[in-house]
């Protein structure tokens, strides 16, 4: 599996709803939302991206203003402990549920927290080599037959008892993209789920003012 993501979903209500009710881009309200969170950085608009691509580099932004919810994707939201994400981004948007999602392929890791009126109500955080990095809050419920073992990581026949899970971290954060917000990076996509490709949103690049080098 080669997904990989690091970003934050603000939201007033259902995301998955609303990224299925195809949202007009507010491409102002995003360069000034932009601008705002990474201050005092110098953030500049360089080309269009869409939901399939949120793990920017380290000197790039993805960000995208829509009537309820709003996606950022920055360097600052791939981080282990997601409980410790800065409040000035859970801040961010007042009365908006904030979202976490994490992966990446090269160390199978996954990460996701939940929000609620600026109180952390989930959080989780693991990998294979380094176990379960955080785990607090109580299970939503796309989680649970993975716990269970309904979806193994290895092929019975091939048991390696030394594996920590009973499932494949990154194959969890694929079922959290789909029941957080309707969409699949890899795996087996339904025809009838989102298609990330159609959501559109904005990159920029970010640069530390003069004075901060």
């Amino acid at each position: 599996m080669g997904a990989k993501t690091w970003m934050l979903v603000y939201s007033k209500g259902n995301p998955e709803e609303i990224l299925k009710s195809n949202p007009i881009l507010d491409q102002a309200a995003t360069s000034e939302f932009a601008k705002k969170l990474f201050s005092p950085e110098k953030i500049t608009p360089s080309g269009d991206g869409d939901l399939s691509f949120t793990c920017p580099a380290d000197d790039k932004l993805v960000v995208g203003c829509f009537p309820g919810l709003t996606i950022v994707a920055a360097k600052e939201f791939g981080i282990d402990l997601p409980s410790q994400l800065p409040a000035k981004f859970i801040d961010a948007w007042p009365g908006h549920s904030v979202y976490l999602h994490a992966m990446h392929s090269s160390v199978d890791w996954f990460a996701y927290a939940v929000w609620k009126d600026g109180k952390l109500q989930r959080s989780l955080s693991l990998s294979p080599d380094s176990g379960i990095l955080e785990n607090t809050g109580d299970r939503l419920t796309f989680e649970e037959p993975y716990w269970n073992g309904e979806h193994p990581a290895l092929d019975p026949e091939e048991e390696d008892d030394d594996y920590p899970f009973p499932f494949h971290p990154l194959e969890l954060g694929e079922a959290a993209l789909l029941s957080l917000f309707g969409y699949q990076l890899e795996g087996f996509i339904d025809p009838t789920q989102l298609a990330p490709e159609k959501i559109p949103l904005m990159q920029f690049t970010r640069k530390k003012s003069w004075w901060r080098l």
